[in-house]
C-alpha cells in the first residue's frame, strides 16, 4: 500500500461519521497514527468514522452535492453496529460495520456516481467498509485481539445512520472538518 493519495493535503471525503463511538474507540485510536500525519494520534485528525469515497471532488459543486444526494436517496436509514473486529494484511485494525452488505451497498452506489474519484485513488477499487481503529504501524494481532475482547464484555454502541458527512482536510494542520451532510432517503 503507497497511500500516495493520503500524502496530498486538503483532500476531499464522504464519510459515515460515529462520535458517539469516540469514547469507546479512543482507547486505541488515541495512540494511533496516521501513516500521512504521524505526528498527531487519530483522534485529533478526524472523529471516528467510515470512509465512504475519499477523495472526492476537489471543490465540491452544488451540482456534486445533488450527485451524492440522489446516489444515496433510496437509502433509508439504518442502525449501525460494530460487532467485531479484523486486520487488513497491512496491520490495520478495525472495527466491522453491520448490516455490512448495506453499508458496501451504499458505498457502491457513492463510487457509481462518482466514478471520476475511485476509492483511495484507485489503490482499494472494492473498498471493504471498517471504522480504523489502529492504523497499520501500530496496529496487529494483538489490538485486534484487545479489541474483540472488548466487543465480546461491553458492545459498542449502535448508531442510527441518517446521514453522510462532507468532509474538508485543513491545508496546515491535516484536521478533517465537516463542512455539509447529506441526508439518506431524502
Amino acid at each position: 500500500m503507497s497511500d500516495a493519495w493520503a500524502a496530498r493535503s486538503g483532500l476531499t471525503a464522504i464519510l459515515i461519521t460515529v462520535p458517539e463511538l469516540a469514547a469507546y474507540t479512543d482507547r486505541w485510536r488515541s495512540v494511533s497514527r496516521s501513516t500521512a500525519r504521524p505526528q498527531v494520534p487519530l483522534t485529533e485528525l478526524i472523529p471516528p468514522h467510515v470512509t465512504v469515497l475519499v477523495p472526492w471532488v476537489a471543490e465540491p459543486s452544488d451540482a456534486d452535492i445533488a450527485r451524492l444526494r440522489t446516489a444515496v436517496s433510496s437509502i433509508e436509514p439504518f442502525e449501525l453496529s460494530f460487532p467485531t473486529a479484523g486486520q487488513f494484511p497491512n496491520g490495520t485494525a478495525w472495527l466491522k460495520p453491520e448490516p455490512f452488505d448495506t453499508v458496501r451497498s451504499l458505498l457502491h452506489r457513492v463510487f457509481a456516481a462518482f466514478p471520476e474519484c475511485p476509492p483511495y485513488g484507485g489503490e482499494f477499487p472494492d473498498a471493504h467498509p471498517h471504522l480504523t481503529i489502529s492504523s497499520s504501524t501500530q496496529g496487529g494481532p494483538a489490538v485486534v485481539a484487545e479489541a474483540n475482547a472488548a466487543l465480546a464484555a461491553t458492545p459498542a454502541p449502535t448508531v442510527q445512520l441518517t446521514e453522510l458527512g462532507l468532509w474538508r482536510e485543513g491545508l496546515d494542520d491535516g484536521v478533517w472538518r465537516r463542512f455539509a451532510t447529506v441526508a439518506l432517503g431524502a
